[in-house]
């Protein structure tokens, strides 16, 4: 068999992580050029002249023109953080280089903090990562499915009935070789033609041919001007053995294993659109994984502060 030269690429070793992002000093220059490029911008009155010092260990840049005050965090998903950079460094090197997920409990213990600091980092990041996907559209030839994140209660109902089950859509973009380029993982109502319609308008680029089961939902996306190839799943027909699902229900696999593997439970109608959105983030960026964390910084100073009280409120707020 031919090597897979995407599953052995070497990636940012510890050794070149802890060289480039080792100390607190790296991490600050870091997020100082991720927010500024070129210089300090004020953004108050746009001056780029700034008097800087520090008050306690915070890096303050403070304009000399109409004096504003602005800490090198503020603004960014670091905002107010009690934390050293290097710790958050550290969570996103493990949370972007690692080939399956990474629970709370484990990067507790791998970046040393509490239980509460490790949710808040946890989530935070993994906001970034879907934040950072929600613009993500799909073209050409797309596999879609149907899926489920989540379990029956026990007492409860089984299947689509159950009411701990939160219903997403995925879909696979794949190339002339058919091979998977780009996925895209939705959280919806329910399946219904007209979340399927907001879904392609979303999510798909015009002229893109879906390739999906009998599911009648799936139909409305010729209503918004999509191609649709239908493949009914029959009694005898089993959409694992088709090959025209092969890559969707691949990669649905994995990501059912990722997730039942790294967490023993979460709260899937709140949180479900951001754990897809972190393996989304990380699939969707597995051919350079060297570049993976310094994209992710660039996303982390640039997604906005995002406080525990937010990421608690229910459902998808972006």
């Amino acid at each position: 068999m031919k090597m897979n030269r995407i599953q052995f690429q070497a990636g940012m070793s510890l050794t070149q992580f802890l060289a480039q992002y080792g100390t607190e000093a790296q991490c600050e220059a870091v997020v100082e050029k991720c927010r500024w490029p070129s210089s300090f911008v004020c953004p108050r009155c746009e001056a780029m002249q700034p008097t800087i010092y520090r008050r306690h260990r915070v890096k303050v840049f403070q304009c000399r023109s109409c004096r504003t005050q602005t800490t090198l965090t503020e603004g960014t998903i670091f905002h107010s953080t009690k934390l050293p950079l290097t710790k958050w460094f550290q969570a996103m090197y493990f949370l972007s280089q690692t080939k399956n997920n990474v629970s709370i409990l484990e990067l507790r213990r791998l970046v040393g903090l509490s239980y509460p600091a490790a949710w808040r980092m946890k989530h935070k990041l993994m906001q970034v990562m879907y934040e950072r996907e929600s613009t993500t559209r799909l073209c050409d030839r797309v596999e879609v499915d149907d899926a489920y994140l989540g379990g029956e209660f026990p007492g409860g109902k089984v299947g689509r009935g159950s009411e701990n089950k939160v219903p997403f859509i995925a879909a696979v973009q794949t190339n002339d070789q058919h091979h998977p380029q780009y996925i895209v993982f939705s959280k919806v109502k329910a399946f219904s033609s007209a979340e399927v319609k907001a879904w392609a308008s979303r999510s798909l680029v015009p002229t893109t041919t879906v390739v999906s089961d009998g599911l009648q939902c799936f139909r409305s996306v010729t209503d918004v001007g999509y191609v649709h190839q239908r493949e009914v799943v029959g009694s005898n027909r089993k959409s694992t053995d088709m090959e025209c699902f092969s890559w969707v229900n691949t990669i649905l696999g994995n990501l059912k294993n990722a997730i039942s593997g790294t967490y023993h439970a979460f709260d899937f109608e709140k949180y479900a659109h951001r754990y897809l959105g972190e393996f989304q983030y990380r699939f969707n960026r597995r051919f350079d994984l060297s570049t993976l964390l310094p994209r992710m910084l660039v996303a982390a100073v640039n997604t906005g502060k995002r406080p525990e009280r937010w990421l608690r409120l229910a459902e998808d707020q972006c």
